[in-house]
This record gives structure tokens, C-alpha cells and sequence, in this order.
């Protein structure tokens, strides 16, 4: 990796080429493509005896994938560090560091449940963030969400919204991709529809809502479902909940934790047969523990231990994911049985369409942001470019 990390970047205004085994353009698998990278962009994807003799080569090993870069819509923390904990713009530049080792290039920093000061602060931060590698925008999930689906956060700091609360929501304008995951039944009339207006993808999670109420809330801009399955009304056979509306509404975009803890894998089958791999993203929920050797961190005053991979309470209640977007891939090939191309897509281009960047990422073609991700044959991370930009794992 030391020859190909030396040529890996190119100077300001030079051609590099990228000569890949195989490439997932986010569509299809290629063989032997060289991608043209100029300037943080893509320039063009050709086959590798069409080169230019003036750009510079970058070599990938024999077995190697060049895909498109990972993006995750939901990371808590990562080396040791808690968004909720230290809510500034180092912070999620460096979550954002730790999580690109495992081929995540671009991500929202996830805000859970928390006192109003410190949403204040993490908004602003993201402002500043945005700037750096890495970092996309930022998500809060919570504290609009319903205290009898709550989860590992606490039901203490849970609010209803209010409409005023627009106005401390409002500075998100000023980021270029936001999420928020809320209740849509405790929601007053109007409130999603104008976080949509704003721009704002909106998710429904920790939610007690019926069919019907998710219907009426996808129809005022509702797009998103947070983590499927996990803390949300069930499916059953007379109330489909919102486990049933997301399966059946292909408005609804869904993230899914495959680390084969947080829903069984014949779960995920199903709800990869319902919603397909244009409506089904891969996330994470990472916590602090990803890029360290901890087994242990506090989340909001509790001890979270790490045990056999499954972050829990003393209580026992899951508490995020000792999940990496690498390792996602791997189980969604793994678990639910899909072809490579599908659990890819599943980590990049559908999180693109969802956020509503898709035309500057989640795909390798002409015109795109040069954020890739190279991986072995065993789907291990070699290295990762963002804006042209390599760095081995």
C-alpha cells in the first residue's frame, strides 16, 4: 500500500487514474475500469487501454473493489467519542475520521435525545462541521419521540413538539443535509410539513404510530423511517403499526441495522423483499466503542457494556451498535442472501437518493464527487478517497 498511497492523490489540476479489478459503478459491477480523478471530481470511467499517457496511476491489488463511498445517516460516536457527550464540530470530524477507516465517506453525526442547549450547540456545530471531510450534516433523533417506545434514550428529556420549536430548528437551513427522526402521532398539525419545506428529511422512529398516522404524516413530507423494527409499533395482523406502513409505503425510505442483533435476519429478508434495495439503506447507529479496544462507555448516566458485539444497559435494553458500514455490507450479504451489488447500493447510493444528494454521490460516473472506497475480495477496506483525497485504513 506504499506505492499506491504515493500516487493515490494528485496535485491540483493533475489526472489520476484509478485502475480497479472491478468497480461498482452504484449500478452495476464492471470489470477492469479506470476511474479518471481530477480535482476532487470525477472525470470520467473508461477502460484502462483508453489511459491517458499524463495521468498518474493508482494500482489497486489484484481482487480489489472500488466501489462508491459508504454513507451512513446515523452515527452516535466512534473512537471513543459521544456526539452527546462533546456536541462541537471537532468532534464530528473526528467521528467522522474513525468511521472512514471502515469506508465511510460521508455522514450525519447523530444527536440523540438530549437537553435543548445541547441540540443548540450541535446544530451550530454542524454548521462548521460540514466543512471537513467526512462530515455531511447532522441528524437529531429525538427528543420528539414517544416516551413508550424509548429505548435506550431517556424518556425524561422527551418533549412533544410545538410549532415555536421551528424557530430553534430553523439554523438547520444553514446545513446542507439534516435529518430529524421524531413521533409523527405526537407531532401537532403543520410540523412536519414545514420541516420538510425546509428542507429537513424527516423520519419517523421511537414511534407508537398507527398505519394511519404515518400515512398522513408521509403525506406532509415524511420520508424516513429510523432503524426498522426496532423501538416502533409492530406489525400485526389487524394493526399494521409502523413496522406495516413502512413496509408498504414505497414513499418511505428505511435504515436498517444488519449486525444480526437488532433484527433477525429473516426479519431483514422480508423487509428486503418489501421495500427493495432502492428503499432499504444499510446504517450503523454506531456508538463510541467502533475504532477502539473499550467494552465499556456511559451513555446519558448509564454504563453500556460491550459483550459478544451487543451493546447493552445493565438492564439489558440495546443501546446503538457496535456496527461499521464495512461490516453492514459483509452481513448483508451474509444474512439476507442479496448479490453484492444490492447490499453496496444499500450503503450508498439509496442513502444518496434519500438525502437528496445523488447527484454528487453514491455513484462512480462522470461528474461525481471522487469519494470511493477500495475493499478486497473478502470486502475489507484498503482505503478511501474523499474529494480525491486517499487515506489508507
Amino acid at each position: 500500500m506504499a506505492a499506491m498511497s504515493e500516487t493515490a492523490r494528485s496535485a491540483p489540476g493533475r489526472m489520476t487514474a484509478i485502475l480497479a479489478p472491478r468497480l461498482f459503478d452504484g449500478q452495476a459491477m464492471r470489470q477492469d475500469a479506470a476511474v479518471l480523478v481530477r480535482d476532487g471530481e470525477i472525470v470520467d470511467v473508461i477502460g484502462p487501454a483508453a489511459l491517458p499517457d499524463a495521468a498518474e496511476r493508482c494500482a489497486l491489488p489484484d481482487g480489489a473493489i472500488l466501489v462508491p463511498g459508504f454513507i451512513d445517516v446515523q452515527v452516535n460516536g466512534g473512537g471513543g467519542i459521544l456526539l452527546n457527550d462533546l456536541p462541537s464540530a471537532e468532534a464530528m470530524a473526528a467521528i467522522a475520521r474513525v468511521h472512514r477507516r471502515f469506508g465511510t465517506t460521508a455522514c450525519l453525526p447523530t444527536l440523540i435525545t438530549d437537553r435543548r442547549q445541547t441540540m443548540m450547540d450541535a446544530i451550530a456545530a454542524a454548521e462548521r462541521a460540514v466543512t471537513w471531510p467526512g462530515v455531511l450534516g447532522i441528524h437529531l433523533e429525538g427528543p420528539f419521540l414517544n416516551p413508550a417506545r424509548k429505548g435506550i434514550h431517556r424518556a425524561d428529556l422527551m418533549v412533544r413538539p410545538r410549532l415555536d420549536d421551528l424557530d430553534l430548528l430553523g439554523a438547520l437551513g444553514r446545513i446542507g443535509c439534516k435529518m430529524i427522526t421524531l413521533a409523527p402521532e405526537r407531532a401537532p398539525p403543520g410540523f412536519i410539513r414545514a420541516l420538510a419545506e425546509r428542507g429537513v428529511r424527516v423520519s419517523a422512529g421511537h414511534s407508537d404510530a398507527t398505519a394511519d398516522e404515518m400515512a398522513t404524516a408521509a403525506d406532509q413530507g415524511l420520508t424516513g423511517v429510523t432503524h426498522l423494527f426496532n423501538a416502533m409499533s409492530p406489525l400485526t395482523a389487524r394493526a399494521p403499526g409502523l413496522v406495516g406502513a413502512a413496509l408498504a409505503d414505497r414513499r418511505l425510505f428505511a435504515g436498517l441495522i444488519c449486525d444480526g442483533l437488532h433484527v433477525d435476519a429473516v426479519t431483514m429478508r422480508v423487509a428486503h423483499r418489501a421495500k427493495g434495495t432502492e428503499r432499504l439503506m444499510l446504517v450503523t447507529d454506531a456508538m463510541p466503542s467502533i475504532g477502539t479496544g473499550a467494552d465499556r462507555f456511559t451513555l446519558m448516566g448509564q454504563e453500556i457494556r460491550l459483550d459478544n458485539g451487543r451493546l447493552t444497559s445493565v438492564n439489558g435494553t440495546l443501546a446503538g451498535a457496535h456496527l461499521d458500514m464495512a461490516g453492514a455490507v459483509r452481513n448483508a450479504v451474509r444474512l439476507l442472501g442479496i448479490d453484492l451489488s444490492d447490499a453496496l447500493a444499500m450503503a450508498s447510493r439509496t442513502p444518496a437518493v434519500f438525502l437528496g444528494v445523488d447527484r454528487r454521490y453514491g455513484r462512480v460516473a462522470r461528474g461525481y464527487n471522487a469519494d470511493l472506497v477500495a475493499l478486497t475480495a473478502a470486502l475489507d477496506v484498503i482505503g478511501t478517497w474523499i474529494a480525491g483525497a486517499f487515506e489508507p485504513a
